[in-house]
């Protein structure tokens, strides 16, 4: 059990979720938190990541930090995400174990799930079929992740636990038009949309100076080298605007809007992860009983010779097979691309049109997770999306101003 002074490395705190988690931990009176920035802490690096354990010796540890894209980066940059995760998941996860870590919470994604996975997905559709394509490699090193936890928990008795969220979103979101998520970039869409109808071009700018675009080769092509932000043209802005679907009271979206998609707010997220990691344990999850009396060898307390790994091997006939012990975490709830959008106009206040574009691809039809093993750990979420876009909108409003 953590108590309120125990250390406490957060991996990937300046993240959406990271971000969120070590708030959380703030908030419950968790004080004594431990991050470093990219910039101070290579986690690819195994001789740095063994030297940082050395010197904070941190009781638990929250990964959260990951090399992450959409759909074009994945594509361009295979080797990229499978070995840049694999790296940063080895050498956080060995240097726990090697340094006595008492919890640690891995957190991947719901891409782990085959393509065709049967809807909603349970836990137990993992490695049933293959993969997306496009998001393989990602997806084979998070299935990674969570199988290193669950190993390190058969073979040496740790308490290693992984949850797999939803599609997030919330504070300190990515609003950039190149590589932003669904809701974000819709957000935004419409919210330019909106101003370039007002003919508000103050506001227009703060945003474009904020957020400036990185042009890709075609936008290149279209308008030249060369960032857009605030101090261009007003002509150069609304060229590089139309090139992402933006337009005078207008915005034109990708795909039918037919797509299934769930969402959940991140401070959620960071809240059901904290949940798990000073409430649930392993034994939790495969059966106190069984654990308890089988896994320890009639051990009562749980303490185990992490040295010792004889007979533990994962290979225990008693308990059969054990797998698929990470946890799903999202609301259980889903709505359409289109009905998304009807809640992004209203919380913008845009009275312009919403178009769809179905000459474009829509994605995966439907992706939605089985929740119930969450439910029965003791934790439901909490905002709704009706709320959580109004309350995305007016981060987004604050973040300008900053």
């Amino acid at each position: 059990m953590l108590s309120k002074d125990s250390k406490i490395y957060v991996a990937g705190h300046r993240g959406l979720v990271g971000s969120a988690i070590w708030n959380n931990l703030e908030a419950r009176g968790y004080h004594n938190l431990v991050g470093r920035t990219h910039h101070e802490l290579d986690l690819t690096d195994q001789v740095a990541v063994e030297r940082f354990f050395d010197e904070e010796r941190p009781d638990a540890v929250v990964l959260a930090a990951a090399f992450v894209g959409g759909i074009m980066a994945n594509s361009l940059y295979r080797a990229d995400f499978i070995m840049q995760n694999m790296k940063m998941q080895c050498n956080v996860i060995s240097n726990a174990y090697s340094h006595g870590v008492k919890k640690l919470l891995f957190l991947g994604s719901t891409c782990i799930y085959p393509k065709n996975a049967p809807q909603p997905m349970k836990e137990e559709a993992l490695l049933t079929s293959p993969l997306e394509y496009t998001n393989e490699e990602y997806a084979i090193a998070k299935i990674a992740g969570l199988k290193m936890c669950e190993s390190y928990n058969l073979q040496y008795g740790t308490n290693y636990i992984a949850v797999m969220p939803t599609n997030l979103y919330g504070p300190n979101d990515n609003f950039h038009l190149e590589n932003s998520h669904v809701m974000p970039a819709m957000m935004r869409k419409i919210y330019l949309a909106k101003l370039i109808h007002e003919g508000d071009w103050k506001r227009i700018e703060i945003d474009m100076n904020k957020r400036p675009i990185n042009p890709d080769e075609k936008l290149k092509s279209l308008i030249g080298e060369g960032n857009v932000d605030g101090n261009n043209s007003h002509e150069r802005i609304l060229k590089a605007l139309e090139f992402y679907g933006i337009y005078d009271n207008k915005v034109v979206l990708w795909g039918t809007g037919t797509p299934l998609r769930e969402f959940l707010w991140s401070e959620d997220m960071a809240d059901a992860s904290v949940h798990v990691l000073l409430n649930v344990d392993f034994k939790d999850i495969i059966g106190i009983e069984k654990y308890s009396s089988v896994f320890y060898g009639a051990s009562t307390t749980g303490d185990v010779d992490r040295n010792n790994s004889e007979g533990r091997g994962g290979a225990i006939p008693s308990l059969g097979e054990i797998r698929n012990c990470h946890i799903n975490v999202g609301t259980g709830k889903e709505l359409t691309i289109r009905e998304l959008s009807e809640l992004v106009v209203k919380a913008v206040g845009f009275e312009g049109t919403v178009e769809f574009d179905s000459s474009k691809p829509d994605g995966t039809m439907r992706k939605l997770i089985d929740v119930s093993k969450l439910h029965s750990l003791g934790w439901t979420h909490r905002v709704e999306i009706e709320d959580g876009v109004k309350m995305l909108f007016d981060w987004y409003q604050e973040s300008l101003q900053s």
